[in-house]
């Protein structure tokens, strides 16, 4: 065997004879966090654009944050009965390219086909791009190094999917899952103690926000119903990846489209429950949210600038 033939099998396992593909199948346990990793880590950003773009308006624009995640959530499920419908309907995973090309032609299905290489590609620099970022805030010695903590990651990510989904879906399975234990948890927490009158402020809620002089009218004025607007299309970011699973219908197991169908249901409910018990809870804490990168977007304390600090 040659240096070169040892590496690929070290990276990316032996070779698979096709005629035993069909161990290569999913089960359901195991497609939710392969096909579905995508559309649930969007909801840990996806509360925070909403907060960031009603903050612009001040605190007191944080009332419509759940109005405006509730709308979201809305489409979501209607996204998720749609393509519920097409993997009964196109099963052989070809997705929304599919669809477009069968209904509409091949230009269609060429033009739906690239938006989805973008969307993906940028779905990739986002996702990676804001783990690194949250890694290196509990990690310091990330800091100021989170550009090649990103690289590394994808590159792992790469070869860890060249090994074959089966292989790469059981060892993403666990982070996955943890990750949804953990927001579906945190919420329970913190609605039991809500219920029972001690859930704590969280660190920010003593702070206020600039307003800016366009939205001083509040969200009454046709500015501010444009900021909703601008609220909802941000969090519309929570919709990212809904489409996997309809792409990759074949690597189920039999029977293939309830399968594909069944995850997509499982799918829609975690993340809308992910969703709004993070914008309920920051609701009930009085969490304060900007983007100190534009010089709008500031804290204040007594009409002084101001930041949260480690005690609060």
């Amino acid at each position: 065997m040659s240096f070169t033939d040892a590496v690929k099998r070290v990276l990316v396992g032996r070779p698979f004879r096709s005629e035993r593909l069909h161990e290569t199948l999913l089960s359901k346990r195991i497609a939710l966090p392969v096909f579905a990793s995508d559309a649930l880590s969007s909801v840990a950003y996806a509360p925070n654009e909403i907060f960031l773009t009603l903050a612009i308006a001040g605190v007191g624009a944080y009332v419509f944050s759940w109005q405006v995640g509730l709308t979201v959530a809305v489409v979501m499920v209607v996204v998720v009965l749609s393509y519920r419908q097409n993997v009964h309907a196109y099963p052989s995973g070809g997705g929304d390219y599919e669809v477009a090309t069968v209904n509409l032609g091949p230009r269609a299905g060429l033009t739906v086909a690239s938006a989805l290489m973008v969307d993906y590609v940028l779905t990739v620099a986002v996702s990676i791009s804001s783990a690194a970022q949250y890694a290196s805030s509990a990690i310091p010695a990330l800091r100021g190094h989170e550009a090649l903590a990103a690289v590394i990651a994808v590159l792992v990510l790469t070869t860890m999917n060249l090994r074959g989904v089966r292989e790469s879906g059981t060892l993403f399975a666990i982070p996955t899952y943890v990750f949804m234990v953990s927001i579906i948890g945190m919420g329970l927490v913190g609605a039991v103690r809500y219920l029972l009158g001690d859930l704590p402020a969280a660190d920010s809620a003593r702070f206020a926000t600039v307003v800016q002089p366009e939205y001083s009218g509040g969200l009454a004025t046709l500015a501010g119903f444009f900021l909703i607007l601008r609220a909802f299309s941000s969090g519309s970011a929570a919709l990212t990846g809904v489409e996997a699973i309809s792409n990759g219908v074949p690597a189920f197991r039999q029977p293939k489209s309830r399968n594909a169908a069944t995850t997509l249901a499982l799918l829609g409910a975690i993340a809308v429950t992910m969703m709004m018990s993070i914008l309920l809870l920051a609701r009930a804490m009085g969490v304060r949210y900007v983007d100190e990168t534009q010089p709008w977007a500031q804290l204040t304390l007594n009409g002084q600038p101001g930041r949260p600090g480690p005690d609060g």
